[in-house]
């Protein structure tokens, strides 16, 4: 009801009560009055507007409205009963008659007035009391739209500003959430506020590992949030993929270009594959043996690499290397010194040696020795070295031309061996003459002395026959 129903209803019970008397109003039904009506409806009709304003607002505007009600004892008329009139009770008439029982009824009324007053003064201060703060309660209630991680909700609310509104809804946020507008912001009815709060998103990418964080509500969000190109990449989960509070690990390889140089041939492809050895198995490249690759096999191939491949062959060779026999010489002094006579023949071992052979790309490379068996040892040669001194000069032949003879068989060469290889030294002894004359060895490689002296006994025995052709040069 309003203010000035109110006061238009006083004052015609006012008008009613000094005209005259009101009979006395009904008795209540007997129990206690329902503490439910903080006033009588007939008084302050503007409750009812005070309960649907109750009704449309949140339980926060109820707790509201009972902080501003009236808290003076004499204004709380919830628990006062509702009491009737008290009509004076009728006597008999005294003695006088008629006249006098009148007057004592308007005394009565008269006295009735300001305790009728005394009830309306406080009644009306309490209607005008809720109606000016029911305005208050509808001005101030506020009807916002609240998103959290992407669930919608309409809400009416007294807060004045979004971190007020998110207290009051119990929702937290970190460092790593989005709330739009700003927690300092105002709010006002109509206004929206979206929370998404913020998922630790452990990204393996291309190989590289991080820890980030993201508001996304799933991997594909995410991916588009971090500036991840997923066009044809391997994802280790779906797209769609939820991603909790708690975080999720990914695993993403993007396409990538990658040359592959192999066989004289060059092959490029788009891959996201995880390792060389792969991408290698989707080129159609195939590593055999020893093949290797200018990269690891496991490692990772990146966008514009070339990598090269390496084709190795390898094979094993057995080959028998003589050893050489040594020599161990001794001093004879029953020889002619430069002379030496061999007593043991030596003899050259053998060894067996197995080689790794190596080819790369067709190019064969440094044999590499693995394996050395010896299968004979050598035979160590003995030989006798002459100490005598050779003589000076041979009896009946010491006045000979015999260096004209040398120039003339050997052009004077100590070591001259003819085109045949019978003969050989100064005067071409053949190896049985040279032999019987008491030399050892072949004569080329006897002392031109020794050579001198044994051509000097062969003239003695045998004159100049053995040099037909230059023996006339002795005597010159």
């Amino acid at each position: 009801m309003s203010n000035a129903q109110g006061s238009h209803r006083a004052a015609r019970g006012g008008r009613r009560a000094a005209g005259r008397a009101e009979p006395p109003p009904p008795s209540p039904p007997p129990g206690p009055r329902p503490s439910s009506a903080p006033y009588d409806s007939a008084y302050a009709p503007t409750a009812v507007d005070a309960r649907r304003a109750v009704a449309h607002a949140p339980t926060a505007v109820d707790a509201r409205l009972v902080a501003y009600a009236p808290t003076a004892p004499h204004l709380d008329l919830r628990d006062q009963p509702s009491l009737p009139r008290q009509s004076a009770p009728v006597a008999d008439p005294p003695a006088g008659g008629r006249a006098q029982a009148r007057r004592a009824a308007r005394r009565r009324r008269t006295g009735e007035r300001p305790d009728a007053l005394r009830r309306l003064v406080p009644q009306a201060l309490v209607v005008a009391f809720l109606a000016g703060g029911t305005t208050a309660f509808v001005a101030a209630d506020k009807a916002v739209r609240l998103t959290v991680d992407g669930v919608p909700r309409t809400l009416h609310t007294f807060a004045d500003d979004v971190q007020e509104l998110l207290d009051e809804e119990g929702v937290d946020v970190g460092a790593h959430d989005l709330v739009a507008p700003a927690p300092g912001e105002d709010l006002a009815s109509g206004d929206e506020v979206v929370v998404r709060h913020g998922r630790p998103l452990v990204l393996t990418l291309d190989g590289q590992r991080r820890q980030v964080w993201t508001t996304a509500p799933d991997v594909d969000g995410a991916l588009r949030q971090l500036g991840v190109r997923a066009e044809g990449a391997y994802l280790s989960a779906s797209r769609s993929l939820t991603i909790s509070r708690t975080g999720l690990a990914l695993h993403v390889r993007t396409e990538r270009t990658v040359t592959f140089l192999a066989d004289g041939r060059e092959h490029t492809l788009r891959t996201n594959a995880a390792t060389v050895r792969e991408a290698l198995r989707e080129a159609g490249i195939e590593l055999r043996g020893q093949d290797t690759t200018s990269v690891p096999p496991a490692g990772f191939p990146h966008d514009g690499q070339t990598i090269t491949v390496t084709r190795i062959s390898s094979s094993r060779q057995v080959r028998e290397e003589p050893i050489a026999h040594a020599v161990r010489r001794t001093e004879d002094a029953t020889l002619f010194a430069g002379t030496e006579v061999v007593v043991r023949q030596g003899k050259a071992g053998a060894r067996r040696v197995t080689y790794a052979l190596r080819t790369v790309d067709g190019v064969p490379q440094q044999p590499r020795k693995i394996a050395d068996e010896v299968v004979r040892e050598p035979v160590t040669e003995v030989v006798k070295v002459g100490t005598r001194p050779l003589p000076s000069s041979v009896e009946g032949a010491d006045g000979l031309n015999w260096s004209a003879l040398a120039q003339c068989e050997s052009g004077g060469r100590p070591d001259a061996v003819d085109p045949s290889g019978n003969h050989g030294g100064l005067y071409q002894f053949d190896i049985g003459t040279w032999r019987a004359l008491g030399g050892t060895g072949r004569p080329q490689d006897a002392p031109a002395e020794e050579q001198t002296y044994r051509a000097k006994k062969l003239y003695v025995q045998r004159g100049a026959s053995p040099w037909p052709h230059c023996g006339r040069r002795l005597y010159r």
